[in-house]
């Protein structure tokens, strides 16, 4: 297994590890991907679920999805570092969007990589972002400098920033063309409030309908 140094012992010890994202194949293929470098003390899928993970089992990184049932990523950086801020997480999506990377960056995450990344350059990620480093897909490390080194730069999308997190949530799914329905289903909603949230957005934004925000958010590469 991947050891990190450990100072008070003046030896190592392993990299202990939750896994957060909400299809169980994609987990499992991850656990494999890995093997033995590191130690997988726990999986999640959901918001709730990885928060009662993490603080059960404290865990010195976590490996995780910016999109979760229950209010995504954000949600679970939001509810566990208020209460352990020492866990370090590393953002693992198949979302390359500025917006994710920036979002979830914002909310304490030390990294982000794509879903293409190879097992050992995840492996690698992960000591280097337990260690203390922060680690970048090569073209998500651009996002971040643009946010974050350019002081006349807006710090966040004006329009997207009056959206609540589950609102970009269903945002995306109606630009990927999910019907209302597969939204409820993936989001663990019921349709009414499926509804409720797209009425919320297209007033926000003043749009009219399904199709303007599909353009709109693709537009913001938000698809």
């Amino acid at each position: 297994m991947r050891k990190q140094p450990d100072e008070k012992r003046g030896s190592t010890v392993t990299i202990r590890v939750v896994i957060v994202d909400d299809h169980r194949l994609f987990r499992s293929g991850v656990r494999g991907e890995l093997g033995d470098s590191v130690e997988v003390v726990g999986e999640a899928g959901d918001v709730d679920s990885a928060v009662a993970a993490i603080r059960e089992l404290r865990p010195d990184l976590v490996l995780l999805d910016v999109h979760l049932p229950g209010g995504g990523g954000i949600e679970v950086l939001r509810r566990v570092l208020t209460q352990q801020p020492d866990v370090r997480f590393l953002a693992l999506s198949v979302s390359d969007s500025a917006e994710d990377v920036i979002g979830v960056v914002r909310g304490g995450a030390r990294g982000y990589v794509t879903k293409t990344i190879s097992g050992a350059e995840l492996t690698d990620a992960i000591a280097r972002v337990a260690d203390g480093d922060a680690v970048f897909s090569p073209r998500l490390a651009g996002f971040v400098l643009d946010a974050f080194a350019a002081t006349d730069a807006p710090p966040v999308d004006p329009d997207l920033d009056r959206l609540t997190q589950r609102e970009r949530e269903v945002l995306r799914l109606i630009a990927r063309g999910y019907a209302y329905k597969e939204i409820a289903k993936e989001l663990f909603i019921s349709i009414k409030t499926v509804e409720t949230h797209v009425s919320s957005v297209l007033r926000k934004l003043q749009l009219s309908n399904r199709h303007e925000l599909s353009r709109w958010a693709t537009a913001r590469r938000l698809v």
